[in-house]
């Protein structure tokens, strides 16, 4: 095996076990933060990169997980729900002013649902595809996640379903129109 240190050799688990610490730092950063505008700053950052790292697990690793682990489709709908708690907790954030309690009470939340996601995740399903898919398959599925969320939306769309189809044939257009007005705006993403 080639031992790059290149993030497209990285395997699946590896990607999104980051994705998960980064996610947790940048809840930290909100929480510890006394200015109003820097939370709203580092809440967008977080809602942008919680909403491409769900897209690209429900475009890629919930199919593999339901073909390849057991009770892997049951494991996989469980994780769609929470997806769709975290949504909403995230469109409740979107608009709320970082300067009120109610805001730093969301975030909180937020940090619970993700957590829990997390440590499932990392506890449970990684350790099955770590041992259910060859290195090669993981290191390929690892780089159609890093493309899934280079193109998945940076925001939740409250009119948008939030599913695996509207991702692989809606979404990404959707990502690329908010990209664009995220510069425009310059509000900045990532």
């Amino acid at each position: 095996m080639n031992q790059h240190t290149n993030a497209s050799q990285h395997d699946v688990v590896d990607i999104l076990t980051l994705d998960h610490r980064e996610m947790e730092d940048l809840l930290e950063q909100i929480q510890r933060s006394p200015d109003a505008e820097q939370r709203r700053e580092l809440t967008d950052t977080l809602i942008a990169e919680v909403m491409r790292h769900s897209v690209a697990e429900e475009m890629y690793v919930y199919p593999v997980m339901e073909k390849r682990i057991p009770d892997g489709k049951e494991e996989a709908e469980h994780d769609r729900e929470e997806h769709d708690e975290i949504v909403q907790v995230m469109k409740q954030l979107e608009d709320a002013d970082a300067a009120e309690p109610a805001f730093m009470d969301r975030v909180h939340k937020l940090d619970e649902l993700l957590r829990h996601h997390a440590k499932d995740e990392e506890a449970d399903q990684f350790p099955k595809l770590r041992q259910r898919l060859p290195e090669e398959e993981r290191i390929n599925l690892g780089k159609k996640v890093e493309n899934a969320k280079q193109l998945a939306p940076t925001r939740p769309h409250p009119s948008a379903p939030h599913s695996e189809l509207f991702h692989k044939t809606v979404g990404p257009g959707v990502g690329m129109v908010d990209r664009l007005r995220d510069k425009l705006s310059g509000r900045m993403t990532g």
